[in-house]
């Protein structure tokens, strides 16, 4: 036929063309699929898992007893929402539902309806819902009215006990809290972290379409371990108690800021610590846009001129050296002259030859620098001397107190840093150095205890195993620390507002009290009439039980007398309320076969 064009060999070129390629592809995937299948669907595999690391239940703290909680963990719900799977038609009606429980303004209230709309496979809508927010949502589940809404259980960090101020937790400065982490943040909280939070369980899961593990595949790596419970020394009532008796100072004598310590002074034990105004550990964030300065812990992170408490560390070095009794003569002139300096006594008069225990009793700054500077033959030699005691004592070093951010204060060593004349007896009552009123916590504890060195603790025991403590070391004399004892006795006995303010009916007193200016940084001068005011002391009922320290940071006396600085509610007679409460928290019974008429024993 005309034009005809056979084409057959062509066209059998091409179908083995065609066959030889579908051939090497088939035999290519047989060996994708064959020999290297299982290869290739472990590399998929692996892509899908992922590995998850899942917290486990946070520690419980306990106080002394064991039984009152401080902090625990508790569950609360995070609202989640699935928006591809809500019904178009309904998400405006599930957004508004969601809005009114959570009691949402506009703003908020359109971000959740945006979140809401959208297409994705989940969102968290709210980190963390109360009890009643909880109990809307699952009624509007049940109800069928919230389809695409789910409630995911989540634990929190409770502190259930109310302190004794308004809007605060129990212990709030002393315990710290736990930040979005479930990381400790300040005090117990933070120093231990390691114990409290136990180590995570490590899993490896596969992931489903929104990428969360599931649970069904998932492969242990590491078990973890749980965290641990502490129990504290702290005890739970006085600790309350106290936080009321703080309470109420700081605002009768509108103080910047009222602390107070109570301790064992023979074991160290803390029974109750605290500072006002504290702040809520259950709503940290709120307390950190109002005042960061509220986690920090003045007990043991803040350092200041604690004044004539001071007075007792030369009566310290003194007796221990014999270089006085309570009964040696002092000249109390009134004031001292170094050059261009002069040391007053506060009411800047004379009082003449008295006895050493009543110089102090009077918080006489001349007898106390007199008798430092008879620690030596000379001013250098008398210098060494006292800082030796301070030392002994703990003055200028961390307590080694089981909590955060423990300072160890500042002063001077005159072995490095010479005194002059003024320089000691300025330091002889307290002034030119900074202490943490823990340390005076200790130091008195030792000056009453028989003369053993104090580690002040808060934690009795980790996982029921009780914390090992270092044995006591001497660190003076039985016979000075009897002296020492009766100096502070004659100091709340011999001095008519001492006496009417601490008496204590059935119950040995005793202690010391101290009043210091403030420098002002910003003003480089001294605060116009503001000042700390201390008091140290113990009670017990025939020797001292508990030594407490307290403080009122930053207030203005209202009246001047008695060579005084007059508060409504003076550091002494706050002492006494703290004393009272803590022997009733103790059971200490008052010793009244040895009560006098008076009332004192």
């Amino acid at each position: 036929m005309l034009g005809r064009t056979d084409r057959r060999p062509r066209l059998l070129f091409l179908t083995a063309l065609l066959i030889s390629g579908a051939f090497a592809i088939g035999t290519r995937l047989a060996y994708w699929q064959v020999v290297r299948g299982a290869e290739l669907r472990e590399l998929a595999a692996v892509q899908l898992r992922q590995s998850v690391i899942m917290p486990v239940e946070r520690g419980t703290i306990y106080d002394r007893s064991g039984t009152v909680v401080l902090a625990t963990v508790a569950y609360r719900d995070r609202l989640a929402a699935y928006p591809s799977h809500i019904p178009k038609g309904r998400k405006a009606a599930v957004a508004m539902e969601l809005a009114t429980i959570l009691g949402l303004d506009p703003d908020a209230a359109g971000r959740l309806g945006v979140a809401v709309a959208g297409d994705t496979e989940y969102t968290v809508l709210a980190a963390q819902l109360t009890g009643s927010q909880s109990d809307a949502v699952h009624a509007g589940l049940d109800a069928g009215r919230l389809p695409g809404i789910g409630l995911e259980a989540q634990p929190v960090r409770v502190y259930p006990g109310p302190g004794g101020a308004p809007a605060t937790s129990l212990a709030s400065r002393l315990l710290g809290f736990t930040n979005s982490d479930g990381e400790g943040q300040y005090g117990i909280e933070q120093r231990y972290q390691a114990a409290l939070a136990g180590r995570p369980r490590v899993v490896v899961a596969s992931a489903d379409v929104s990428g969360r593990p599931i649970v069904a595949d998932e492969q242990v790596v590491e078990a973890g371990a749980a965290g641990l419970d502490l129990r504290l020394t702290i005890d739970a009532g006085l600790q309350l108690q106290l936080e009321r008796e703080l309470y109420a100072a700081w605002v009768v004598d509108k103080a910047q800021a009222v602390s107070a310590v109570v301790m064992d002074p023979h074991s160290g034990a803390v029974l109750a610590w605290a500072t006002v105004p504290g702040y809520d550990a259950n709503d940290y964030r709120e307390a950190a846009a109002r005042d960061p300065g509220l986690f920090v812990d003045p007990i043991v992170s803040g350092v200041y001129e604690p004044g004539s408490v001071m007075k007792m560390f030369v009566a310290a070095a003194a007796f221990d050296a014999g270089v006085v009794t309570a009964r040696t003569v002092i000249d109390d002139s009134g004031k001292l002259e170094f050059g261009q300096y002069v040391v007053y006594d506060a009411d800047k008069k004379a009082n003449g030859p008295m006895a050493f225990e009543d110089g102090i009793a009077l918080s006489r700054n001349v007898v106390a620098a007199r008798v430092a500077r008879m620690l030596g033959p000379d001013t250098g030699s008398a210098s060494r001397a006292l800082y030796r005691m301070w030392d002994r004592l703990g003055i200028g070093r961390p307590t080694g107190v089981d909590t955060s951010a423990e300072v160890a204060g500042l002063v001077v060593d005159p072995s490095t840093g010479r005194w002059a004349d003024v320089d000691l007896a300025n330091r002889s009552f307290g002034q030119g150095m900074a202490v943490t009123q823990l340390q005076l916590a200790a130091s008195y504890s030792t000056m009453v205890n028989g003369g053993f060195g104090v580690h002040p603790y808060l934690v009795a025991d980790v996982g029921g195993e009780a914390v090992p403590r270092a044995p006591a070391e001497v660190v003076l004399d039985a016979s000075v620390s009897r002296q020492l004892t009766d100096l502070m006795t004659h100091v709340l006995s011999s001095v008519p507002f001492y006496a009417r303010d601490t008496h204590i009916p059935g119950y040995l007193v005793g202690g010391k009290s101290g009043t210091a200016e403030i420098w002002d940084a910003e003003t480089g001068d001294w605060a116009d009439n503001l000042y700390n005011f201390s008091f140290v002391g113990f009670v017990g009922r025939n020797g001292p039980a508990a030594v407490i320290a307290v403080r009122i940071g930053s207030a203005a006396p209202r009246v001047a007398a008695q060579s005084a600085l007059w508060l409504p509610i003076s550091s002494w007679a706050l002492f006494r309320r703290v004393a009272v409460d803590t022997v009733d928290a103790l059971g200490i019974r008052p010793n009244a076969a040895t009560e006098r008429g008076d009332g004192r024993p």
